[in-house]
């Protein structure tokens, strides 16, 4: 190393670690990725070049005679997961989640759940007018309604799911289960959307650019509530009640 470059390391170690990045720079970085995902999914898609990959996965799942792999009850168990994303389970669950908040006082909590689910609908809906995508022509026993792109069930469940959690996460300090309840909401979007493949009533690419768009909508609203926090229109959490009790 020069003497040059020895002087700069010195003057970085001597000034102290690099302040953290603030929360509201992560998720914006982290919506943007997220959406530079769904395009290159949707760019793709129109450009018919997804085609093998969403073959070739979309037959892994299925038998030599065009049925879904595994016994009877593996077929029953993937129809009862992919009604966790169901409109009207999601439906059922985002109503007792917001008459709950608004039971215990939390109105702008209610609130941001309404925007970001209620959104959240008018976005896929949107999206799947516009892109207008045909279903597999893979024989099933779901019956469909919409088209195809990008994944409703993926779209909505990632978006109830993980604002869910992140509701959750306000209710308590610890760590641990903070994390619990992130990862439960991730396995939930992931399970919903993976039935779907197995069903053979969507592409993998349809599921994956769902993942994208509820994600990043879900972060979206979680940091207006973040941002709304700051100005004391939502609620605190209990971490940082329980932080300022500490100080005190």
């Amino acid at each position: 190393m020069s003497p040059e470059n020895r002087g700069i390391a010195r003057e970085t170690l001597a000034a102290g670690p690099l302040p953290p990045v603030p929360p509201l720079a992560r998720s914006a970085v982290l919506v943007t990725i997220l959406m530079l995902c769904f395009v290159f999914l949707a760019s793709e898609m129109m450009e018919g070049d997804l085609a093998r990959f969403d073959t070739a996965i979309l037959m892994a799942f299925r038998t030599a005679g065009n049925d879904p792999i595994g016994p009877a009850w593996l077929q029953e168990t993937g129809r009862d997961v992919t009604a966790l994303g169901s409109f009207a389970f999601l439906a059922f669950l985002f109503a007792a989640t917001t008459g709950y908040l608004l039971l215990i006082g939390k109105r702008g909590l209610a609130l941001l759940m309404v925007a970001a689910v209620l959104g959240g609908v008018a976005v896929s809906m949107a999206l799947k007018l516009g892109f207008d995508r045909p279903r597999p022509d893979i024989p099933h026993t779901a019956r469909v309604f919409t088209a195809s792109f990008p994944s409703g069930h993926a779209t909505l469940s990632a978006i109830t799911f993980l604002t869910l959690g992140a509701l959750l996460t306000r209710a308590t300090a610890d760590r641990h289960i903070r994390a619990y309840f992130m990862a439960l909401a991730v396995i939930l979007t992931v399970a919903v959307g993976i039935s779907r493949i197995y069903l053979a009533v969507h592409y993998p690419s349809d599921v994956l650019a769902g993942w994208c768009v509820g994600s990043a909508w879900a972060v979206f609203c979680w940091t207006i509530g973040l941002r709304l926090q700051q100005r004391d229109a939502v609620e605190v959490p209990a971490s940082t009640v329980s932080m300022k009790r500490m100080a005190q």
